[in-house]
C-alpha cells in the first residue's frame, strides 16, 4: 500500500505563506554546506503529487512559470474549475479524501501532499497522512 506524505516548508510559527499568500521567504535548503538537501532525497520515494488549485497556480505562474517543475511525477490538482488535463497534470473535481483513498490502493511509489491548507486539513481530519516532514525556517 502506498504511503501519503505531507512534505512542506513552513515558518517556525506554522505558516506556509506570508500574509499576502506569497512564499518569497522560502530560500530552499540554505547556502551553506552543512544543510542536507532533504527534498532531493524525499522525491526519490514518490511518483505522485496532490495539490490544491492555489498551490498549482502559484507554482505555474510565480515559482516556475516557464516550465512545470514536477514533470517527472503525475500531479493531481484539486479544483472546482474546468481545465484541460495533460498526461502529467490532471485537474480533478473530486473529494480529496476519496482520491487519496484510491491512490493508496494503487501500485506505485508514495504520494506527496504538496499543499494547500484546505486540502491538508481535510486529509488530517480523516487521518490519511502517513508521514509528516517539513523544513522550518
Amino acid at each position: 500500500m502506498r504511503k501519503i506524505s505531507l512534505f512542506i516548508a513552513m515558518s517556525l510559527d506554522g505558516y506556509i505563506a506570508d500574509s499576502k499568500g506569497g512564499v518569497g521567504w522560502l530560500n530552499g535548503q540554505g547556502i551553506d554546506d552543512e544543510n542536507i538537501d532533504t527534498y532531493s532525497e524525499f522525491v526519490k520515494t514518490i511518483d505522485t503529487i496532490l495539490m490544491g488549485w492555489n498551490t498549482y497556480h502559484q507554482v505555474a505562474t510565480e515559482l516556475s512559470p516557464k516550465e512545470w517543475i514536477y514533470n517527472e511525477f503525475t500531479t493531481y490538482v484539486i479544483t472546482h474549475n474546468e481545465h484541460t488535463s495533460s498526461e502529467k497534470i490532471r485537474f480533478v473535481n473530486i473529494n480529496p479524501v476519496d482520491l487519496v483513498k484510491r491512490l493508496k490502493e494503487e501500485d506505485g511509489k508514495d504520494v506527496w501532499i504538496c499543499g494547500g491548507a484546505n486540502l491538508v486539513g481535510q486529509l488530517v481530519d480523516e487521518d490519511l497522512i502517513d508521514y509528516y516532514s517539513y523544513f522550518a525556517t
